[in-house]
């Protein structure tokens, strides 16, 4: 009977290892949401200030945070594919958007709100009857050229997108919480 107490301790510890591995992979299941090292990397405290700028690299498909010279925070990054382009040069941004939709890009839906016709560009896909357009949600929407700019979307680790830097959650949170009008955006190939 000794041994009961160690195996109920061990147990225990089976279990809260479980429910940690649980979390950690809900927290992690997307590719676009709520990874355990961008939500643990972008709420560490900045130790730097000075002006924010942006980089983001195509390339490495990387975008980096700067408060004067010092690099405080980098993301993984999903920008234009073939025939879509991210473009390349130095911007500023232009506006900043919580709940940006895409003007372009979505889908028609009915007044239920069921999709009708999904993943359609409104300039080229004829509306059905009894539709309406809804553009694709691009929450923390940071704009640095008319159309273009960082927000959180889906990662499929290669470029993928329309144009737009896509980012994780915790990721397009913590740039659009750091970027003003006016912030330097440095886009390089």
């Amino acid at each position: 009977m000794q041994n009961f107490p160690n195996t109920k301790r061990s147990a225990n510890h089976v279990a809260r290892l479980c429910a940690l591995t649980l979390a950690a992979a809900a927290l992690s299941s997307c590719g676009t949401y709520h990874t355990v090292s961008d939500l643990v990397t972008s709420h560490v405290p900045e130790r730097h200030s000075g002006k924010a700028s942006i980089v983001v690299a195509l390339g490495e498909q990387e975008a980096y945070l700067y408060r004067g010279k010092y690099r405080t925070a980098s993301s993984r990054i999903s920008s234009g594919r073939e025939g879509h382009r991210t473009p390349v040069g130095r911007f500023a941004v232009i506006r900043k958007d919580i709940d940006h939709r895409s003007s372009l890009y979505g889908s028609y839906v009915d007044d239920s709100g069921r999709v009708v016709k999904g993943n359609v560009d409104s300039r080229k896909d004829s509306k059905p009857p009894h539709s309406h357009f809804e553009g694709a949600p691009m929450p923390f929407f940071v704009e640095f050229s008319p159309g273009y700019g960082l927000h959180q979307g889906y990662l499929p680790g290669v470029a993928a997108s329309h144009g737009c830097i896509r980012m994780p959650y915790w990721k397009a949170r913590q740039f659009y919480e750091a970027a003003h009008i006016g912030t330097s955006v440095t886009v390089r190939p």
